[in-house]
């Protein structure tokens, strides 16, 4: 396999000021939930991403100044010199594989809580604090402004000597940074030079950019990552300012790093939008300068990718969630290999772990987070370590994932599933309409699982205890899935809640498998992810009269983290779909629901004709518990383990499912530590001795 000549434009090399990147492939940065707190975590999966070809590869933001702590989130500092070994951990990984490492420098302003350092948050004008209620920010004086540009010189020196190659100005994600804040007239009411006309506004961030570049441009690029709309008409930043922004400021960085603001616009969940949308927003920047232009928008095809540069909308193909799917993105396109390419779903799993703090985690790629931690590779796994065989019984994302690793381990794999298609959950779920990217979960997987000499799969093939016992193979891997409960039993009702009027109850996976309910159809939502609403939104694009109810006080809420909480809230309120919450299940009657207030107990009745409790699951464990009551005869059929996994042992989200897979197949007849199954950071030493600091 070779690269496609119609790809090979995307391995050209592209100067940015005075460094040149290998190929036209550029991770742009990216929060993780590694940072500072875990090193070296961030630092080997920043490196994995440099071996699997990225050009460059950038860190996330990285304070400048105490004055910006974004305590409890977990990212990077330059405060001082005790940061620069957190840094050069990072550093070297990435210029071990040949790509340029940037750092995108940033103050938070009135969007950080400062609770570490409890220092009082600075903003253009006073206002109250974006990151906390109980605070305000105090407006900054010009002593404050000429203070702010030092700590952003220093930063950009300490970042020249760390050995960065690109070092970001950042004026993006709506009102997450200090300078952005300055550019938008509703967070800056100044009447002095930095306030007022847009060239007021600008000023700050004419000043920035031109420290830095005074400072370290003779040898290090400078990048401007700037958001040219916010997508709310001209109460935010919008096309006609952000074209005499980019005018005014045209030639001074290296890079133009563009995108839409906020963060839910720019890493635009897939329920919402498709590959390549921020190209119509970020398309002028080009024709304002001659510095070459990044942007993202969720890129996986290399066909989509080739006309971005070709139409003249970018020079460099920006990604986040791509590089987290498949780090060897690059690699595989260059190699020929694009079939092989694990397409990001758009789920946005990985941005939870910046909002909760966590090593983050993605849906289509296990290893994510695990590259130091478990000594996991995206593309290398160890072999076999014996000419056993192994029996996979379900084919949802745990199964597939199992059985695809365990093939890359050389092992010989049965892969049974009761369905007619392999893809479990995922093929019932993508079913919906906001979902069907989701399918990439399953598609990747069987397709890969079709090439493999080493893996036999059987669909429609429900199996027993006796099945499994005439196959006689070595090791079992149960991975049968859950079912939805249907008796209102979850978070909320602790107990099944009793009714008579069972035909009214449908189950999720009714509406899943295609099910057309008449009349009005109440979901109850007592999951609080993605789900619930995402039933709602289907059914009301069918045309059905839906009222969602949920005992919380929003709907939906775990999907904060996932950046698809305000879409979904959008997109329900258009479909006309009732909204019920902070309210449970009293009684279930004849065409109703009475609902109880979770606070006050009144009650309201709900004319419906049925009812999808979206509640807990139950895991499909028949199988595997009567292999373990029959344990006595493995030996005669050579079994020697039968393990459950996934959601048949513990339900959870689909990217838990995969993680389960593959962690099953990695230990398979693997020595590993139960009590401590991975390496922790508690050794880190910051006390490194660097050479004297000189502005």
């Amino acid at each position: 396999m070779t690269l496609a000549p119609t790809h090979k434009i995307l391995f050209e090399p592209v100067k940015i000021g005075p460094k040149v990147a290998k190929n036209r492939f550029y991770q742009v940065p990216h929060c993780n939930g590694m940072g500072h707190r875990w090193p070296r975590t961030m630092a080997e999966m920043r490196g994995v991403k440099a071996e699997g070809g990225w050009g460059v590869v950038c860190t996330e933001e990285c304070s400048i100044h105490p004055t910006s702590d974004l305590t409890p989130a977990t990212l990077m500092r330059l405060w001082d010199d005790s940061d620069l070994p957190v840094h050069q951990l990072m550093i070297d990984k990435v210029h071990e594989h040949g790509a340029l490492a940037g750092i995108q420098l940033v103050h938070n302003g009135q969007s950080v809580s400062n609770y570490l350092t409890r220092m009082p948050t600075m903003a253009p004008s006073a206002a109250p604090n974006e990151a906390s209620n109980s605070t305000q920010a105090r407006a900054m004086d010009k002593e404050d402004i000429r203070t702010l540009r030092r700590w952003f010189r220093e930063a950009a020196l300490r970042s020249r000597r760390a050995g960065y190659d690109i070092v970001y100005v950042y004026a993006a994600h709506g009102i997450m940074t200090l300078l952005y804040q300055f550019l938008l007239t509703r967070y800056n009411q100044r009447t002095d030079e930095y306030g007022g006309s847009l060239e007021n506004r600008v000023r700050l961030v004419r000043e920035v950019l031109e420290d830095t570049k005074d400072a370290i441009g003779h040898d290090t690029a400078v990048a401007f990552r700037f958001a040219v709309d916010e997508l709310m008409g001209e109460n935010g930043m919008h096309a006609a300012e952000a074209e005499d922004i980019v005018g005014s400021l045209a030639e001074i960085p290296d890079l133009w790093d563009v995108n839409v603001a906020d963060w839910g616009n720019d890493s635009l969940p897939s329920r919402f939008g498709v590959e390549g949308a921020q190209a119509d927003y970020i398309r002028f920047v080009k024709n304002l300068t001659t510095k070459p232009v990044v942007g993202v928008g969720r890129f996986t095809s290399p066909d989509t990718m080739v006309s971005q540069i070709k139409r003249g909308v970018l020079d460099m193909i920006g990604a986040a969630r791509p590089s987290i799917a498949d780090p060897f993105l690059p690699s595989k396109i260059e190699q020929g290999r694009v079939d092989e390419i694990r397409e990001c779903i758009g789920c946005n799993m990985c941005t939870t772990g910046d909002y909760i703090a966590y090593p983050m985690r993605c849906t289509q790629n296990p290893t994510m987070g695990e590259e130091w931690r478990k000594g996991w590779h995206p593309e290398k796994i160890t072999s076999a370590t014996s000419n056993d065989n192994v029996l996979v019984l379900g084919g949802g994302p745990a199964g597939l994932e199992a059985a695809l690793a365990l093939s890359n381990r050389s092992y010989d794999v049965t892969l049974a599933d009761a369905s007619h298609d392999l893809g479990g959950r995922v093929l019932q779920e993508t079913a919906l309409t906001p979902l069907v990217q989701w399918k990439r979960v399953s598609d990747f997987r069987s397709y890969m699982l079709s090439t493999r000499a080493n893996v036999q799969t059987f669909t429609q093939s429900r199996m027993d205890a006796d099945n499994v016992f005439e196959l006689g193979c070595n090791h079992i891997a149960v991975a049968t899935g859950s079912k939805w409960r249907t008796d209102f039993q979850g978070l909320h009702h602790r107990e099944p809640v009793a009714h008579e009027y069972l035909t009214m109850i449908l189950s999720p996976e009714a509406i899943m498998g295609g099910h057309a309910p008449e009349g009005r159809v109440m979901i109850f939502d007592d999951d609080h992810y993605y789900l619930g609403s995402a039933l709602a939104e289907h059914l009301a694009m069918t045309g059905a009269d839906v009222v969602l109810v949920t005992p919380a006080a929003e709907v939906s809420g775990w999907t904060h983290f996932t950046l698809e909480y305000e879409h979904i809230q959008v997109r329900l309120r258009k479909l006309g779909v009732q909204i019920i919450c902070n309210h449970a299940i009293h009684s279930v009657g004849d065409g109703y629901v009475d609902v109880a207030c979770v606070f006050s107990e009144n009650t309201q009745r709900i004319e419906a004709r049925s009812v999808v409790p979206v509640t807990a699951r139950i895991s499909e464990d028949t199988v595997y518990q009567k292999l373990i009551n029959r344990r006595s005869e493995w030996a005669d059929h050579g079994i020697k383990t039968v393990t459950l996994i996934g959601d048949s042992l513990a339900p959870g989200t689909i990217a838990m499912a995969v993680y389960a897979g593959h962690q099953f197949a990695r230990e398979l007849e693997a020595p590993v530590d139960r009590d401590m199954p991975f390496r922790r950071e508690n050794d880190f030493d910051t006390t490194r001795s660097w050479p004297e600091f000189k502005a």
